[in-house]
């Protein structure tokens, strides 16, 4: 992206929670699809299929596999994702949390249901964002969708899974979620007609939803996870998403994530720190 457009995209995801990042990642498409297609092949220990017996359609979920799937830690590393990352959060440095695999097959019923990602992610901190980049060609009828603005609410939502079925976080003092969908009309809520290589970038708090596909295409979506200098780990009292269980007796709440899961990929120059503005 150009230093304008760049600019623009941080003013809209600093006061929105959500902004549409046409055509950058249209490059990595080859990888990307390839890279998705292994991990469909070859799927990880935390691999979810979330269709009931006898629906149609399918709709394939996975995550944690960029250490193991070359596509995908090339794209982490060395694409521009990290970068634009930086500049969106209006952090010094970008760690990556992890990636996400979500593909809903043609004529797959399930909506994901709306809710926010930060409430069962590990991890606090208000410097993160989320890429999710469309593989294939989205009508607006099947994008995901946002509500923007949210992430400011101050709000914290039970988190549900993509099964429609609550989390337990008996510690935490989170509301149920509300019914947004039965009054779609109160919110402003940004989707798009997408191409492939178009990213949605989104705050941890953003609260979103994605639905069906109905249509007679694919929706591959490839999504990446990044954190920015205030992230920290996050102790929570129930089930957290990814699970990370190797690390809940190595960190304790509050402590930086100086661990091999979420290295550092990207730091501001060392020029251009006075121009990187924190995010507020």
């Amino acid at each position: 992206m150009n230093e304008k457009l760049l600019s623009e995209a941080a003013a809209i995801f600093q006061r929105d929670g959500v902004v549409l990042l046409p055509g950058v990642f249209r490059e990595n498409l080859p990888a990307l699809r390839a890279g998705v297609e292994r991990n469909i092949r070859e799927p990880g220990r935390y691999t979810r299929g979330y269709t009931p017996e006898g629906r149609p359609g399918r709709f394939f979920g996975d995550y944690c596999n960029w250490q193991r799937i070359p596509e995908f830690e090339d794209f982490i590393r060395n694409s521009p994702a990290a970068a634009i990352a930086g500049r969106l959060m209006g952090s010094a440095s970008v760690r990556i949390f992890h990636e996400h695999v979500l593909v809903k097959e043609p004529g797959t019923e399930q909506p994901t249901p709306w809710h926010h990602d930060q409430p069962y992610y590990s991890v606090h901190g208000d410097l993160n964002i989320s890429f999710w980049i469309p593989l294939d060609a989205v009508s607006r009828d099947t994008c995901p969708e946002f509500i923007a603005g949210s992430q400011a609410w101050g709000r914290w939502f039970l988190p549900r899974r993509f099964n429609g079925i609550d989390y337990d976080f008996p510690e935490e003092n989170y509301e149920p979620i509300p019914d947004f969908e039965a009054e779609r009309e109160r919110y402003t809520i940004r989707g798009w007609d997408l191409q492939p290589g178009d990213a949605i970038a989104f705050h941890f708090r953003t609260v979103h939803s994605a639905p069906a596909n109905l249509s007679g295409r694919r929706r591959r979506g490839f999504a990446v996870r990044w954190l920015g200098d205030d992230a920290r780990w996050a102790a929570r009292s129930g089930e957290v998403s990814p699970p990370f269980p190797e690390l809940h007796e190595v960190l304790r709440d509050g402590d930086e994530l100086n661990v091999a899961q979420f290295p550092v990929v990207w730091r501001v120059p060392a020029g251009d720190q006075a121009e990187q503005a924190p995010r507020k």
